[in-house]
């Protein structure tokens, strides 16, 4: 019999993320506490993309909430509650960001398509922003403003997986493009959907890109000093991504047709590269 410990722990290899390089070299309290909470992204993300019926994935999702809630009243029933309570007084996690990433995934249900990038923003919020808000206090955040940080980095994130998973995403049906986007472009969604590479599709993709490279810069440049060592592995993880994005741009956005990755050593390099020598 595992413990919840054993659990989330692996839970969080098994994903084989980014996030995992990043958890590394933190010490042995917070990295146990971001594992866990990691873990619970993870299994209620799961919940969507693995449950076929969305009846049964948002029956799913509401037994989630009723665990949280269970949870905050001192009744974890769930492995990966049990492994992250114990945490949540001292890194002031709330049952609030916990409701708001079930929230995210619900979008996930109910919605294939965003009009505007407005729209996809609120479902970035809640699937990235609030976790990289619980992420940075997890790490050790001691100034009001590295919250923001931590929004626009989470965004500049989400929007590096949208780009990544173009092509997963039209397999499940689901288009993060902004409508209007693709309008401005004149990429067609059934052309998305059935995957046609074209010169449209990468002048698209190539603004995609641009926003979400500015949004790494806008991220850093809201970080104060205060926090920067605290916060070293959202810079891994912003080290990683930024890297991945260059790659995706070097291969002409071929991401409908295969997943463009780095390989674990580049991950674990640029994560120690943060780690050792402070930057990017």
């Amino acid at each position: 019999m595992s413990t919840p410990e054993q659990y989330v722990q692996n839970k969080a290899a098994a994903s084989g993320s980014s996030f995992y390089y990043a958890f590394l070299f933190l010490p042995p309290e917070r990295r146990a506490a971001i594992t866990a909470f990691y873990a619970f992204c993870r299994e209620v993300d799961d919940v969507v993309d693995e449950v076929s019926d969305a009846g049964v994935a948002a029956t799913k999702l509401a037994w989630w909430r009723t665990e949280i809630a269970s949870a905050f009243a001192g009744q974890p029933r769930h492995p990966v509650m049990q492994a992250l309570m114990p945490h949540a007084p001292r890194f002031d996690i709330e049952a609030r960001q916990l409701l708001e990433v079930v929230e995210g995934c619900e979008m996930d249900l109910q919605q294939t398509r965003y009009l505007d990038f407005a729209g996809l923003q609120r479902y970035c919020h809640l699937v990235a922003g609030v976790v990289g808000e619980v992420s940075a206090r997890i790490f050790g955040q001691t100034d009001a403003q590295t919250t923001q940080y931590a929004h626009k980095l989470g965004l500049a994130l989400q929007l590096t997986n949208i780009i990544r998973d173009v092509g997963e995403d039209a397999m499940r049906g689901r288009i993060y493009l902004p409508v209007n986007e693709l309008q401005q472009f004149d990429v067609k969604a059934h052309e998305i959907l059935g995957r046609v590479h074209s010169d449209r599709f990468v002048a698209l993709m190539r603004f995609q890109a641009q926003r979400a490279q500015a949004l790494y810069d806008e991220a850093l440049a809201l970080l104060p000093a205060a926090d920067r060592r605290a916060q070293k592995p959202g810079l891994m993880m912003a080290s990683i991504y930024r890297t991945l994005l260059g790659e995706i741009e070097h291969e002409n956005f071929q991401v409908l047709h295969q997943r463009i990755a780095l390989t674990p050593l580049r991950k674990l390099w640029l994560a120690w590269k943060v780690q050792a020598l402070g930057r990017m």
